[in-house]
This record gives structure tokens, sequence and C-alpha cells, in this order.
């Protein structure tokens, strides 16, 4: 082959390289409550207004040992507090969710009561793609927001990829 025909090459890959880090780093990890957490004192509605949230994207749930969290799977179960038909319960004091599709999901804390003092929230999930605003409620107190993005660690690792992929092709050429 000619060299024009493997710069060629090498120009295609490098360029196809960038387009897909530039989309490999959206992912954010969602502090659940902000710097309150998992807690009867946050305002979950306001919270959540504040976020956006998408597929690929993590819940993150930071409570004390007097709290728990059980995903309910319909919004009647969510209205009615009803957590003793949890699809999943954690307890672990930093519960991680992986939002894997779009969609609507509900949390509620576990404990007797908590729930029905505003303890639950609503997320609607929106496709990575969407560029969507924020779309979520739940129920009342005080309003916080933190949201951490996870990608420059994405960045970083796809940056060594790329940089294999350039040295590979770079020795094709020389």
């Amino acid at each position: 082959m000619e060299k024009n025909t493997y710069t060629m090459l090498l120009l295609v890959a490098l360029v196809g390289m960038l387009l897909m880090l530039s989309n490999q780093g959206s992912a954010e990890q969602h502090v659940v409550g902000g710097k309150q957490g998992w807690d009867e004192s946050t305002d979950f509605d306001s919270w959540a207004s504040g976020q956006t949230f998408k597929v690929g994207d993590t819940l993150v749930f930071k409570y004390s040992p007097l709290h728990n969290v059980a995903e309910l799977g319909s919004e009647s179960e969510y209205k009615n507090c009803d957590v003793g038909s949890a699809t999943n319960s954690m307890s672990d004091g930093n519960s991680v969710v992986k939002l894997t599709k779009a969609g609507t999901r509900y949390f509620a804390c576990g404990t007797p009561g908590h729930c029905d003092q505003g303890m639950k929230l609503k997320i609607t999930t929106v496709s990575a793609s969407s560029d969507s605003s924020p779309t979520s409620s739940s129920s009342s107190k005080t309003p916080t927001s933190t949201s951490t993005s996870t990608s420059g660690a994405t960045c970083v690792s796809g940056s060594f990829v790329f940089a294999a992929v350039f040295m590979v092709l770079m020795n094709m050429l020389c």
C-alpha cells in the first residue's frame, strides 16, 4: 500500500477514536439528596428536579444505619409507601444503583414511618443521547443538589486506549 493510503487510514482511525471518547465521558454519579444524603431532612422532590438522570448514570444512596433503601415496582406502591413489596432492598449505608434503561423508578426508606414523612424518591431516566431537561419528583423538606461527574476517569482510560491504537498505527506506517 502507498504511504498516502496508510496516512488516510490513520486519520480515519484517529477521528473514530476521538468520537468514541467524546461519547464515553457522559456518565454521572448522583449522590441522592446531595450533601445531606438519604435522610428525612432532605427534600427529594427539589433535589431530583435539579438533576437529569441518563442511562449509564448511577444513583448513590448514602445513609445511616437508621435507614435503608427499598426500590418499589410501581407508582401505586410509591404513592402508598408499600415498602413490603420492594423489588430490591439495600441496607449497606452506601448503596449504588446503575440506571440501565430509560423509564421511571421509585425508591423509599423502609424504616417504618419514614416514607410517609417524605423519604422517597421518584426519578425518570432518559436515554443517554437525550438532551432533555431534568424530570423527577418525590416528597418535601430541604433542597440540596450534588452530582459528581465520572467522565474524568473514563477519559483517562480512553486516552490510554487511544494512545495504544495510535502507536500501533504509527508502527504500521514506519
